[in-house]
């Protein structure tokens, strides 16, 4: 099975979208479908998004500066997030827009062969891309089931491909439907309530990667066998006599910070302490890439549980 980059997914995307684009606006225009304008809208905003996150890539890839001293990752998830956006408020908006319209004033689908021709040929390029964003989305998944692959996933990249893509697979499929039942049954009303249904699937779409944006951006923490694995790193070192807390958190996908309050034991000396920090440091990085920063805490338990208690009192209503 062949192994595709991130990168590499999002060029096969915006090259089918941009081309499926195209051919959907001139069937549009010469059949008179608004299940098919829906659709060219749908490619169209496809092809803004791929930039986006190609956009998004290159941003989040800077170095850290005084003023983003942890880098710039998180601009990925941001730009994610505006993908969803415009899903949403474009793509859906329009298509439920234009779809009341026909609707409203239905009108027969001219030159139907047009648009099977052209839904047929969208629905090859569209699998195709499809077949890439699922087989680097699989490469990645592991053992867990879609829903809690993507919930799951810190790399959002693949899976808004996967899932715009999956959008789109069947928008065309309801397209063709909408299309053909108008013309079986003679009732143009048909074509403009398919036009709604593909509005209806990019705002279910939308709201679902919205929500994993949104997750994201705000301070995910890496799967818990991984914050596990870090707990028994720490532990394992025999200068630590208690673990206090272990915080984690994803500023992109391959960019983690930990933070570890630990209490040392009171026998050894400073050296020993820090010593200690930089062989949980080293050992951590080893077992996980993607930790960039570790960062560690050497207090008292109980000075801990006291510095806990007192945060809590500080956020509690006046």
């Amino acid at each position: 099975m062949a192994v595709h980059s991130p990168k590499e997914v999002i060029y096969a995307a915006l090259a089918g979208n941009m081309l499926i684009a195209i051919s959907k606006y001139g069937a549009a225009g010469f059949t008179g479908s608004s299940a098919m304008l829906s659709e060219a809208i749908h490619s169209t905003v496809d092809t803004g998004n791929q930039v986006l996150l190609l956009y998004g890539l290159k941003r989040a890839a800077r170095p850290a500066d005084a003023e983003h001293p942890f880098g710039h990752s998180l601009q990925l998830y941001f730009w994610v997030f505006v993908v969803a956006v415009l899903i949403f408020g474009v793509g859906a908006g329009l298509s439920l827009l234009h779809g009341i319209e026909k609707v409203r004033a239905p009108h027969p689908v001219e030159n139907a062969y047009v648009s099977y021709i052209v839904l047929g040929l969208a629905l090859v390029f569209e699998g195709v891309v499809w077949v890439i964003a699922f087989r680097e989305f699989r490469r990645t998944q592991g053992q867990r089931g879609w829903l809690s692959a993507i919930r799951r996933s810190k790399d959002p990249v693949v899976f808004t491909v996967l899932l715009e893509d999956t959008a789109a697979m069947s928008g065309l499929l309801v397209a063709l439907a909408g299309i053909a039942l108008s013309q079986v049954f003679d009732l143009p009303i048909l074509d403009g309530i398919a036009s709604i249904i593909i509005g209806l699937i990019l705002a279910g779409t939308a709201a679902f990667l919205a929500n994993e944006a949104k997750s994201l951006l705000t301070g995910e923490a890496v799967d818990p066998e991984v914050r596990d694995d870090i707990r028994e790193i720490a532990a394992s070192v025999s200068a630590v006599a208690g673990i206090n807390e272990v915080l984690t958190m994803h500023f992109g996908p391959r960019d983690v910070l930990v933070a570890l309050s630990l209490d040392f034991s009171d026998h050894i000396s400073s050296i020993d302490v820090e010593e200690a920090t930089s062989a949980i440091e080293r050992r951590i990085r080893a077992a996980h890439p993607q930790v960039s920063r570790v960062f560690v805490e050497a207090q008292r338990y109980s000075a801990h549980q006291q510095a806990i208690r007192s945060r809590i009192r500080d956020r509690s209503p006046k």
